[in-house]
């Protein structure tokens, strides 16, 4: 018996994804065991550096430092198309003012933090950033900045739908600034499957997945009632609207469009100093479709439906060989990247 140990997040948009696989929902060939295991996104990025678990959910942010253990799926992934994480101010700010100002943030190595430092940079210009982060687990972060502990904070998972409920003003959506600033949808997180798995265990699991996804969005009312607990009080139409901001037809397979926006985002993270070292993407990607390890180049994946579950389709030009980054040799620290 193989053990496969799924490790994710505790959130209702996770919980939604991995339902019909981890509750039995869908037919799992015997000689696999699947157990699940729930732990808060920036413990997951710190225990892929590891290479702990055989699946795990990811920051995107975290990929360079764990390529070397881990091959991305092509499913499973979560982009904010034209919406993301949010910075949420007690008062109503202008963007430069946060540059001076005590930002609660939920881990240095998740895509909002990377977006946020971003965000900073083209704030600040050729001038000086003052801001201040501070590490707070996610789910205390609204409530921190209720409480003035904090000048604003940067909000993930249900919280971007529920920080009107506490007083809070938004200051900047960066998934909304991102597709202003480069036309891609914000690349948030994706499922990492190590790379000593046998390879016909990595394609079962692969597919697995994908298909529990699929499932989910076939049955939504039945997926949704067991993704409602993981809610964080939120009602029943909240949290479905929720779960559709982050699971559909981008988490379905990302395609081509979204190799190409983790790609810009990776990129622009090295070019601005954030990244300590570049990631070559090709031999990284393993595409569930086509049941192999893919890349950039000629070896691009192949373009999905993008959008909502119901959404159509968009057509993009083929990822070329100089939009692929250099190689890099060795994953920094994560200290070295902060």
């Amino acid at each position: 018996m193989t053990q496969i140990r799924i490790a994710h997040s505790p959130d209702a948009d996770d919980a939604f994804m991995f339902y019909a696989l981890l509750q039995g929902r869908i037919d799992r060939p015997e000689g696999l065991e699947f157990v699940d295991v729930q732990e808060d996104i920036e413990s997951l990025n710190q225990k892929a550096m590891t290479g702990t678990y055989e699946v795990t959910a990811v920051s995107f942010h975290v990929y360079p430092y764990i390529a070397d253990k881990y091959y991305l799926l092509t499913t499973g992934a979560c982009f904010g198309d034209q919406y993301g994480p949010i910075v949420v101010s007690s008062k109503v700010l202008k963007p430069k003012q946060i540059l001076k100002m005590r930002v609660g943030i939920p881990g240095k190595m998740t895509s909002a933090f990377l977006a946020l430092k971003l965000y900073e940079h083209h704030v600040a210009g050729e001038g000086k950033s003052g801001i201040c982060y501070s590490q707070h687990p996610f789910d205390k972060i609204l409530e921190e900045v209720a409480e003035k502990k904090i000048d604003a904070g940067l909000i993930i998972h249900e919280g971007q739908l529920t920080f009107g409920e506490k007083g809070l003003h938004k200051v900047v959506d960066l998934g909304e600034w991102w597709h202003k600033e480069t036309g891609h949808p914000l690349p948030l997180g994706g499922i990492a499957v190590r790379r000593d798995l046998d390879p016909s265990v990595l394609k079962t699991v692969a597919e697995l997945i994908q298909k529990s996804i699929e499932y989910g969005l076939e049955h939504r009312e039945e997926s949704l009632a067991h993704a409602l607990p993981f809610a964080r009080g939120m009602d029943a139409e909240k949290a479905q609207k929720f779960i559709d901001m982050y699971v559909n037809n981008w988490t379905i397979d990302f395609g081509r469009s979204g190799f190409k926006a983790i790609k810009a985002f990776l990129d622009r993270g090295y070019r601005e100093g954030i990244l300590k070292e570049p990631v070559d993407l090709d031999g990284c990607v393993y595409d569930v479709k086509r049941g192999r390890v893919r890349g950039g180049g000629a070896e691009a994946v192949e373009e999905a439906p993008r959008g909502s579950a119901e959404g159509t389709a968009e057509s993009t030009a083929p990822v070329t060989d100089e939009n692929t980054l250099p190689m890099t040799e060795e994953p920094p620290s994560s200290e070295e990247s902060r």
